[in-house]
């Protein structure tokens, strides 16, 4: 059973990212089309894009003696591990569009846990975005109401204590983790820039993933 639910999240989110990357190349918003989707009464169950994909169970093939690969759960895998870098492509593009190089950019990482309102971070895919940013030159600090402390490759992240003042600082605010105590509205106005991962933003409010 453990294995079916596991491999059935992980192929579903596959494909709500995938669709995320082709609606913004399209122009789309995706998070419309899926609460579109979501009034049929039957035949449909929404899952929503993301960052990456998290937590303690990762979607693995058929044990033992007769193992065998399942083809459409490494072709989720593939799309799923994909996420961290486009998130980086995303603020890359987007840092660039506003005159700024990633380079020496201060980046904001908000929520690095892998499930909202919880203070796990197993596998969260905020590890690699905040390890990629550091690759790109930027200068990265986070927020999370649920980490007192956080470090990439054993090296201590900068924890702001002021969302709003950490946010109208920072050249690019990434939203990771929605966690509810997180003013969305509010921190719209006080970011510069901002990217949301999750589509937790009121419309028009963020850039979405």
């Amino acid at each position: 059973m453990q294995l079916l639910e596991t491999n059935y999240r992980h192929v579903n989110i596959a494909l709500v990212n995938e669709m995320a990357v082709l609606c913004h190349d399209l122009g789309v918003d995706l998070w419309d089309v899926i609460r579109c989707a979501e009034t049929k009464p039957f035949g449909f169950q929404g899952f929503r894009p993301g960052p990456g994909v998290g937590g303690h169970a990762v979607p693995r093939d058929l044990a033992g003696p007769r193992a065998r690969s399942l083809r459409m759960v490494e072709l989720a895998q593939q799309v799923n591990h994909h996420m961290p870098q486009y998130v980086i492509q995303r603020a890359a593009a987007l840092l660039n569009e506003h005159g700024k190089s990633a380079r020496g950019a201060r980046v904001l990482l908000l929520g690095v846990t892998y499930k909202p309102d919880h203070a796990d971070q197993q596998g969260s895919p905020a590890h690699e975005i905040a390890l990629r940013l550091l690759e790109l030159g930027a200068a990265i600090s986070y927020h999370d109401p649920y980490v007192p402390s956080w470090s990439v490759l054993d090296r201590p992240v900068p924890r702001a204590d002021s969302l709003y003042e950490a946010a109208a600082d920072a050249d690019l605010t990434i939203l990771l983790q929605h966690h509810r105590t997180y003013d969305l509205q509010g921190l719209s106005v006080k970011a510069q820039l901002l990217l949301d991962t999750r589509g937790a933003t009121p419309t028009g409010a963020a850039h979405r993933l």
